[in-house]
This record gives C-alpha cells, structure tokens and sequence, in this order.
C-alpha cells in the first residue's frame, strides 16, 4: 500500500470504530434523532467523506454534476436529514472500502507497468578525453564511447567495442534467460549489465532508442480505448442524469398523486426511496471496473513481454481468427549458413568472393552469411556501383568484373540460364559479366518453439495460419508441411504480401480479425494494413516499434497464441462484469422503487457490486497458461 492508501485505510478504521461505538450507546441517553446524535454521527460521516463531498461541490461548481461523488453526497446528506444517521454513514464508508479496493488494484497493475518504466536509465558514464565522467543519457551524442559497468543498466542503443558480459533482458522480454554479448555485437538501451565491463559505441539519441521508444508506447497505451471503455463512457454520461431525474420523479410525484387520493402525502417514505434508488443506481462497479480490467490486461501483458499499444488493440486480438506470418525471423531463427556451394567453371573460393564482395555493404542476413562464409578480409574500394534490386538481389562492380547475385527472378530478369534444383534454403545464384558462375544454398533453421505455437494458435481459436515469404516454393512449403501450416504463399515481393493480406481482409467474417506477424522493418506495409500487426523479435527493431500494434519483446512465436489468450481471458472478464453489474442493479432497483430494498441493499448493490467486479478485473493481471 502507498502513503495515501494507508491513511485512507486509517480513515476507514477510525470512522468504522465511532460508528460502532455510537451504535452501542443507548438512545435514551443522547436522544433518538436528537441534535447531540446528529452532531455525533457527523464526527465519523465528515472523516470518511468529506473528500467526496469536496468533489461534489467542485463538480457543481464546474457545471459536471451528474458523477458518483454527487450521487454519494445527495443520497447520504438526504438520509441524515432523514434521521437516518447510521444508514448515510454506512453508504459513505462501505463506498470508500470499494474506494480504496479500486485504489489497490490499480496499483497492482501499475506495479506491472512500472517495473517495465524501471528500465529507464537515470545516467550515461561517457569517455572524452581518457575520461569518464556522469551525464545525463539525453547529453550524448551518436557515436560517443559510453563505459556500463556491472549492476549498471545500458543507457544508450549501440555497439559494444570492448569488453565481453552477460546481460538481463528481462524487463524488456519477460524472459529470465540472460544473454551474452562480445565484441561488435549490437546491444540496446534497457538492459541490466549482469557482469563485466563494457564499452559501447552509441548509434542513437536516447530520444531515438529502443528504450526511449518503449517507454512512450507504454505510457501511451491508456489513450487508445476499447469499444467496450467508450460505450462505458457514453453509457454513463446519459445514464447518471437519467437515474438523477428518475429518483427526483420518485421523491416527488407518487407522493402528490398518492396524497390526492387519499389525503396523506408521505413525502419522507418515498424520498427514502428516491436516496436508496440513487445509492442503488451508482455506476461505480461498471465505469471503475471495465477501464481497469483493460488496464490490467495491458499490465499482465507488458510483464510476458508483449507491448500492447491500447485496449483497443487488446480488444481487437480477442477476436483473431487468422494470423498470417513471415517465416524468416517469425518462425526461423533468422540466422542464415551456407550449406552448399555449386561452382560453373570456376573455383568454389572465387564464386564465395564473388558472392560476398556484391554483397559485402549489406546488412541483410543472407548478406552477412556470405560474408562469414568467405571468412576473409574483403577489399571495399574495390567494390563499387552496388545497386539493390528490391526483391531480386544485388549488382556490384567487383574490380573489373560485374557481378549479380539474387534469386531466380533476377536471372529471368537478366536472362541468364541458371541451375534450377530445388532446395530447403534460400538459393543465390552468381553471374560474372553476364555469364552464369554458380549458385549457394543458404539455409535457416526454425526456431525450438515454432511447432508447439502453432499447435496453441488452434488451441486459442485460431481458424487459420498463413505463412508468406519470399524463399522459393519447395522450401516454403518443407516448412508449412513440418509445422502443420494451413496455407503458404512463397516467392513473394513486398507488395505481393500486402496484396494477399489485401484478399484475406476481403475472404474474413465481419467480426473477425486477421493479425500479421512479422519483423517490423521490410513487413511495415503489411503490419500496418492488417487489422492487428505484431513485431516480432523487436529488440532495437524502430520500424517494429512504429509499424506494429502489438510488439513481441523477445522472438519467441509462442508469444503470439499467449497475447490472444490474455486478450480473451481480459474480454471474457469484461463481461461478466458488465452482466453481473447491470443484471444486480436492475433488479435492486425495481426492489428499492417499489420500498422492497432499503438502504442496507443499496450499499450491497453499489460497494458490494463495485468490489466484486474491482476483484474480478484484478484476475486479468495474471495472464495465462498456453
């Protein structure tokens, strides 16, 4: 509990313990409805609430007075001057209780939500000038030499220089498995040095690192509302002043039609009537409870490691039925080797220069695996006029030669006559000076998960699993075959994957959602065009963290069926909420018209209703089991 937890629980305490007491007094010796009681009972009705009753008067004051702290303070000042002491001291403790509930188990979820703010860095050890002296993170600048000692987090994005540790990841991917980082290994802003001594070469401004970007997700998160917290909103706006002027209508008009027919106006039973009604009609549990069960969701969420950026787009997941995916990266490790190399006239050794010269200013996977598989120091300045060919490959001046290295589009494009074999792994193909020189078979391995997440895909109600890509057709669908994928597209271009997700929007039920998964940096297109898009893998990833609605802090595909069992788990507690809170008011009203329920019921109906559905949404905080 925080400070002002605790003193509204003292607050509770004392006023409870005075009510007490004045109930143990006999009435005969302060007087029934006497002055000296009135004046008693007002003791603890003013410590429990004379905050509401501030936020009442302000409410009027600003011309908003139709909100439950209105509502509290007419009914509970209207059944004192009633005489009913007791029962206006009661309502206003029992709705602080539910009060401070609601108080606790926001902080549940921000607890969730702050350990993830946890991550920001508070300073930058930097090196100018053979020393290291504190600044502030925002201070330094791209390419200075920052030094993380162990214990310290890594304020800044960039590249370690010196040095070798083991780094904590887990505030950013929910995952306690430490990582290792070496020499020119990228390492991001957020992360816990675990041991050793690093120097790290930055690439971004702080405004610009990943660590910088999360946190503005998160805290933005709350703007972005659901269907269900807007038509809460709407619902409560047109439904105080309605119940306001019904318990009006009620303390007024059946005692003047009551009176004129039989000459008695019992103006004191129904306006008791008219407060039991207000206290019953409260929208405490429903406009408390819904944005917390949302709020809770997200907190849940953020700490597995998945980034949701709004209850809308939590809303949205619990309704997925199709989930189209990347393979390179989403379901394969991403990390490519070359497992066979096929030379036409010319040495193994030469078609590898080759290769891996074209490619050599690439950061590209496939790109970076040639250059390893080459394992020798390449002459840069002796490679000139690169030009990317998007979705086909490469074109580079190697000395005097002219070299193409891509798929099997690039050589129809070119014309070239190639080796047509078909291979699980990626095929480049090499010409030289127009002449066909070989091809190399560059493979990826999927990742130990990939099979279990698309068995619990089905298990969370998932209709359909698509995988595009743009590896060739028979390693494509080797892949879809071991993984028991429902539909494969291969051999794909950019557009051509916006252009499928385009015909799965239009083949979709009404109702029904399709998430794209995918690396956040080529797939942004199709992240943005599906109704959902998840960034998978989105360590240091900016285009992820921009494009996606949903981002995956680690590259763990499991991680997807678990974000739409949270989303389901978050609706279903949603609306329960809403049918017990709805369905116990409707009822409790009808009995406190007709003078069936009194204002022992109304509290239940109110407080009561409210705690259930406040303990309720907390359960959306646990995630769960996939």
């Amino acid at each position: 509990m925080n400070k002002k937890q605790k003193k509204m629980l003292v607050r509770i305490i004392v006023a409870a313990l005075l009510v007490v007491l004045l109930t143990l007094i006999p009435e005969s010796i302060i007087g029934e409805k006497s002055i000296v009681q009135l004046g008693l009972f007002l003791i603890p009705y003013l410590i429990i609430g004379y905050d509401i009753l501030k936020k009442a008067f302000k409410g009027i004051r600003n011309k908003q007075v139709f909100d439950e702290n209105f509502l509290m303070a007419v009914a509970t000042i209207g059944a004192i001057i009633l005489g009913d002491y007791k029962e206006g001291v009661a309502v206003m403790l029992f709705y602080q209780v539910g009060e401070l509930f609601q108080s606790y188990a926001i902080g549940k979820s921000r607890k969730n939500i702050s350990e993830l703010m946890d991550i920001r860095p508070d300073y930058a050890n930097i090196v100018s000038d053979g020393e290291t002296k504190t600044v502030s993170p925002y201070e330094v600048p791209v390419g200075s030499v920052i030094v993380v000692k162990p214990g310290e987090k890594v304020p800044l994005d960039g590249i370690v220089i010196e040095g070798s540790a083991s780094i904590d990841t887990s505030a950013l991917t929910g995952e306690s498995v430490p990582r290792e980082v070496k020499y020119g290994d990228e390492i991001i802003s957020g992360c816990i040095n675990n041991s050793g001594l690093l120097k790290i070469e930055t690439t971004k401004e702080f405004s610009e690192s990943t660590v910088s970007k999360i946190l503005d997700l998160v805290e933005n998160a709350s703007s972005k509302k659901s269907k269900s917290e807007n038509f809460i909103t709407k619902f409560a706006r047109v439904y105080t002043p309605f119940v306001c002027y019904s318990a009006l209508f009620l303390a007024v008009v059946p005692p003047i039609i009551g009176g004129i027919a039989t000459g008695e106006f019992e103006f004191s039973k129904w306006i008791y009537r008219a407060l039991t009604f207000l206290v019953i009609s409260c929208p405490c549990a429903l406009v408390i409870s819904i944005p917390l069960t949302f709020f809770a969701g997200i907190g849940g969420a953020s700490k597995a490691g998945i980034l949701i950026k709004g209850s809308n787009y939590l809303e949205a997941l619990s309704n997925a039925k199709i989930i189209a995916m990347d393979k390179t990266g989403t379901l394969t490790k991403g990390v490519f080797e070359v497992t066979k190399v096929n030379p036409v006239n010319i040495s193994e050794e030469k078609l590898l220069y080759y290769a891996a010269s074209a490619e050599c200013y690439s950061t590209h996977p496939i790109s970076i695996s040639l250059v390893n598989a080459y394992a020798k120091e390449i002459n840069k300045e002796e490679v000139t006029d690169v030009t990317e060919i998007a979705g086909h490959g490469v074109s580079a001046k190697v000395g005097n030669d002219t070299v193409s290295v891509g798929n099997d589009k690039l050589m129809k494009l070119k014309n070239v006559k190639y080796i047509n074999e078909p291979f699980v792994g990626t095929v480049c193909h090499v010409v030289v000076n127009d002449e066909y020189a070989g091809y190399i078979v560059i493979s990826d391995k999927l990742k130990d998960t990939s099979k279990s997440a698309i068995l619990k895909m089905a298990k969370a109600g998932i209709k359909k699993t698509v995988m595009l890509t743009g590896d060739n057709k028979f390693a494509a669908d080797s892949i879809a075959a071991e993984l028991n994928i429902s539909e494969v597209h291969s051999e794909l271009l950019p557009q051509d994957k916006v252009n499928i997700v385009e015909k799965l929007l239009s083949e979709k039920g009404q109702k029904d959602k399709l998430v794209f998964v995918g690396d956040g940096i080529n797939d942004a297109p199709v992240l943005t065009r599906a109704d959902i898009g998840i960034a998978m893998g989105a360590l240091g990833s900016d285009a992820a963290i921009e494009a996606a609605d949903v981002v995956l802090m680690d590259d763990n595909p499991e991680k997807i069926p678990l974000a739409v069992g949270i989303s389901k788990k978050c609706i279903k507690i949603v609306y329960e909420n809403i049918y017990f809170a709805i369905g116990v008011k409707a009822i409790c009203l009808l009995l406190g018209a007709f003078g069936i329920a009194n204002m022992w019921t109304a509290i239940f109906a109110d407080v009561g209703v409210m705690i259930i559905a406040v303990l309720n949404a907390i359960r959306a905080l646990r995630g769960v089991k996939m």
